[in-house]
């Protein structure tokens, strides 16, 4: 994951690996695989799409390895690669979006359920992600990233930095900005207007 690591040792990984040298291509996956999978999750992509799309770049990294001219432009090529297959991707799910709500059937109802809890939660993530989906860009995809996409609800400032092409220094303040925007325009409206309680 290490993209200052020295150019002689990335392209003497890159020369082996196109030997056949097994452990050499599998620290070049090592290296890159969070870069790749952060990618992944800025596109918004569900679990099996960015499986999809990662095995797919790293299947097109294995097969233009050779033609690589430069060895230290690898992570950039990799990410170029991600980006392309995930867009891909989205293209193809925007023409077949399945509806499903069978999971609104398959909730436990125990002698404390509430039948209204459903639709009130779905009705405050409706208005979250209509309050997201109007957050500029970057916003959204520093937010997918450190918020909603985070494993284990913890972030990796190094891998969001690489995935986004970020100072790290800057994730915070422009993460504390971007949630401060989407805390206006739930508390306010899109339309700058307060709420009623």
């Amino acid at each position: 994951m290490n993209d200052t690591a020295p150019v002689e040792d990335l392209a003497r990984l890159v020369g082996l690996a196109l030997e056949g040298n097994h452990p050499a291509w599998n620290r070049i996956v090592d290296r890159y695989s969070g870069r790749v999978w952060a990618i992944c999750r800025i596109h918004g992509l569900g679990t099996a799409d960015s499986a999809d799309v990662f095995q797919q770049t790293w299947l097109r990294a294995l097969e233009n390895l050779s033609a690589l001219r430069d060895p230290e432009r690898l992570g950039a090529w990799l990410g170029t690669t991600a980006r392309n297959e995930a867009r891909a991707t989205l293209r193809r799910g925007r023409r077949t979006q399945p509806v499903d709500d069978l999971w609104l059937l398959d909730r436990e109802a125990g002698p404390d359920h509430d039948p209204e809890r459903p639709v009130l939660t779905a009705a405050r993530d409706a208005e979250l992600w209509d309050a997201f989906g109007q957050l500029g860009k970057r916003c959204q995809e520093v937010l997918r990233v450190l918020i909603v996409d985070a494993e284990d609800r913890r972030p990796s400032y190094e891998l969001a930095a690489a995935a986004l092409d970020m100072p790290i220094g800057s994730l915070g303040p422009t993460r504390k900005r971007c949630l401060n925007q989407l805390r206006r325009f739930l508390t306010e409206g899109i339309d700058g207007q307060t709420r009623e309680s």
